[in-house]
């Protein structure tokens, strides 16, 4: 697959960096360019990235790196099969647990919410540092959900974390995953308070929180290029409706006679 010129595969993460060092020189630079355009791609172009990660895992698949950038990019194009075989690959060779809550949500992505409870359960858990206990807090909710049980899911994401007023990385998602599971039964108006709360905290745009508090206060957002297209519409049917009365001999008329008779038309 192309790689622009610009991309030399020194953007890549020194830790990252230092693991291709294993590799021969030119194929270290090779599989770094890869994985630079897998992390470029990865938002916007999930399927483009996939592609580059590929290329890098069939270059370099003993290398850890590699394979979580592919576990990563089947992930986001819900290959959630081939992302869970990739994480796996990839803590067999670190030995950490980093990977561990993904791991978990692709076992929702394959309808086994169950499995993902128990991971979340595990001793695992209690090795992740604050941010991935959050997260694995995210996966086990929604597996909750999956298996209909809403309640529950509102009770696992009631935490520290959760009721914390500092804001941190986590704090929009997971501000935003209580107020989704709150108005998933009916309690519409603490929804709409955490709703508020998650966008104050969202300072990247990470969540659509700010839409979800327009919808419940039933505001309606127009499109403003559609906006000007009906404009312009509007000003092309006056236009013709005065070459067509000029035509009749019409124009004539008092100038003042044609606010009136928009105004009746309206």
């Amino acid at each position: 697959m192309p790689i622009p010129e610009d991309v030399t595969g020194d953007e890549i993460d020194k830790d990252v960096k230092q693991e291709l060092q294993s590799l021969p020189k030119t194929l270290a630079e090779d599989v770094a360019r890869n994985l630079v355009m897998v992390a470029r791609l990865i938002d916007e172009d999930p399927e483009g990235a996939y592609g580059y990660s590929r290329v890098a895992l069939r270059l370099a698949s003993r290398v850890a790196a590699v394979r979580e950038a592919a576990g990563f990019a089947a992930y986001a194009n819900q290959k959630y099969s081939e992302a869970l075989a990739e994480f796996r690959a990839a803590r067999r060779m670190t030995g950490t647990v980093e990977l561990w809550p993904v791991m978990a949500d692709c076992e929702r992505g394959l309808g086994r919410p169950e499995k993902a409870l128990d991971m979340a359960g595990a001793p695992e858990v209690h090795k992740l540092d604050k941010a991935g206990q959050v997260e694995m807090r995210l996966v086990a909710a929604g597996a909750r959900r999956d298996m209909g049980q809403l309640d529950a899911a509102i009770v696992t994401l009631q935490s520290s974390e959760l009721a914390s007023n500092s804001v941190q990385p986590w704090t929009a998602r997971l501000r935003y995953a209580y107020a989704d599971a709150l108005l998933a039964v009916g309690r519409r108006d603490e929804a709409r308070e955490w709703f508020a709360k998650a966008v104050e905290a969202d300072r990247d745009g990470s969540t659509d929180a700010s839409d979800r508090l327009a919808e419940l206060d039933g505001v309606e957002f127009v499109d403003a290029l559609d906006e000007d297209e009906h404009e312009d519409e509007h000003e092309g049917k006056g236009e013709d409706k005065g070459e067509h009365e000029g035509e009749n001999g019409t124009a004539d008329e008092p100038a003042d006679a044609a606010p009136q008779e928009d105004g009746d038309k309206d």
